[in-house]
């Protein structure tokens, strides 16, 4: 039976809660470089802090979309999974930014403060896989593009609130300069806010989401028995359809561009603008503010992109043309001396992120119709966003030696990998497209 079509505002609510967890991943990926380096650590060891969150996602996320495909109770199958993740988080987030004032030695500050990087992630991965897997759960394939694009919408939404936070706070007042090794309060109560934000996002969709219970799901979610109930994660990889896999291979360079970005781009507006990289100074805190106002611009600039993106007719041009002008983005931001010139690399950046937040799961969700166990394949698909940043992670301390040691040069590097990226989409097929070829043939031929 087709799924029924859903009213503006249950997409809507279906997606909302994302809006909190995003603010969440929005300060983990602007500020953990910035307190790591506050807190005293090396710029060559930097892109190893990074290890954990992709490492933990791999992790967490095939685990939670597995146990939710079996879940069932009161409160729906995702939901629950989706609610102690953010209360998690809420938690976490009220820890990590005052690693520094606990009067722990520096290696024991790193410590803790790793720890609370690996739960972080961990809740809120925990509470953004559900979000992906109730829209191909409850959304039917025609209106998922645009479900997709409603939570790319809260998505960056999100990101602009939590990238501005540090500097509005230093615009207000709090302190922007802390002694060393101590976060500054624009970074903590940043982390505070985000914190009451998500919980009372997650509160409204949990309120008003109703999932459908097991008759209803297998009504609207027909597949063969034998496939949705044995099959480990090994047997779902081999059998998964082969545009899992290229859009992967897509996946895979756009991410470890992401993780360069998030990485090494406080250093680069520093070193590029300011003309520092010393973590102490008050230039660079203010750089460090700066970013995430050059953050939220791309933000904004994904909010307008993703306005356009349906327009295009043709869905791969549309996505290999986002990561291409991503990739001459990040190019040009060693390039821009001037604080308000950023703006320009930074929306560039924007149109890939646009992208790459709804084009790979509407591809990957439309090639997995029938296929049974979706919250399984999007937790393993969502290992395709984990592993590059484990791998550049790993790789990032050397590339910055041979590269000569300047972090802005580190921008190049992500602007090569998103172009590669760009390349590697028109190995993907269109599941959709090929069957709307296929039903034009069939009424021409009768």
């Amino acid at each position: 039976m087709q799924k029924p079509d859903l009213s503006f505002w249950k997409l809507w609510n279906l997606s909302f809660g994302f809006f909190g967890v995003q603010i969440a991943y929005a300060l983990q990926s602007g500020n953990i470089s910035r307190i790591f380096r506050t807190l005293g650590a090396d710029p060559h060891d930097l892109s190893y802090f990074w290890i954990l969150p992709p490492l933990m996602g791999i992790l967490v996320q095939p685990v939670v979309g597995t146990l939710s495909d079996r879940t069932w109770t009161r409160f729906g199958r995702r939901i629950p999974y989706l609610f102690v993740g953010a209360a998690v988080a809420v938690a976490v987030m009220c820890l990590l930014p005052n690693s520094g004032s606990l009067g722990l030695s520096v290696a024991s500050v790193m410590i803790f403060g790793l720890v609370m990087l690996m739960l972080l992630d961990t809740s809120i991965n925990m509470a953004m896989q559900p979000f992906k897997m109730l829209v191909g759960d409850m959304v039917n394939e025609k209106q998922k593009a645009k479900a997709y694009s409603i939570q790319s919408f809260l998505c960056n939404a999100g990101s602009v609130v939590g990238f501005l936070f540090p500097y509005i706070f230093a615009a207000i007042g709090l302190k922007n300069v802390a002694p060393k090794g101590i976060v500054p309060d624009t970074v903590i109560w940043s982390f505070y806010i985000g914190a009451a934000i998500l919980i009372s996002c997650v509160i409204y969709t949990v309120v008003k989401v109703k999932e459908w219970n097991p008759e209803e799901y297998r009504q609207y979610n027909p597949v063969e028995e034998s496939r949705e109930e044995s099959a480990n994660w090994f047997t779902l990889l081999k059998n998964a359809p082969s545009t899992f896999w290229k859009v992967g291979l897509v996946q895979f360079f756009c991410w470890a561009a992401l993780l360069y970005m998030w990485t090494y781009v406080v250093d680069a507006v520093a070193e590029t603008v300011w003309g520092t990289t010393i973590a102490e100074s008050g230039a660079y805190q203010t750089a460090a503010n700066w970013t995430g106002v050059l953050y939220a611009i791309q933000a904004m600039g994904s909010v307008c992109w993703a306005i356009v993106l349906p327009r295009f007719k043709n869905t791969k041009v549309a996505y290999a043309l986002s990561l291409l002008l991503g990739g001459i983005g990040f190019a040009l931001i060693p390039f821009c001396p001037d604080k308000y010139l950023q703006i320009i690399p930074f929306l560039l950046i924007g149109c890939a992120w646009a992208a790459m937040l709804a084009m790979p799961f509407t591809f990957v969700t439309n090639a997995l119709q029938g296929y049974g166990h979706m919250g399984a394949y999007l937790g393993l698909f969502n290992c395709t966003i984990c592993v590059p940043q484990i791998v550049a992670a790993l790789c990032g301390g050397a590339i910055l030696s041979m590269i000569g040691h300047h972090q802005s040069s580190m921008m190049i590097v992500s602007g090569v990998l998103l172009c590669l990226g760009a390349l590697c989409v028109s190995f993907i097929k269109d599941k959709m497209k090929v069957l709307r070829r296929a039903k034009r043939q069939s009424r021409a031929e009768s």
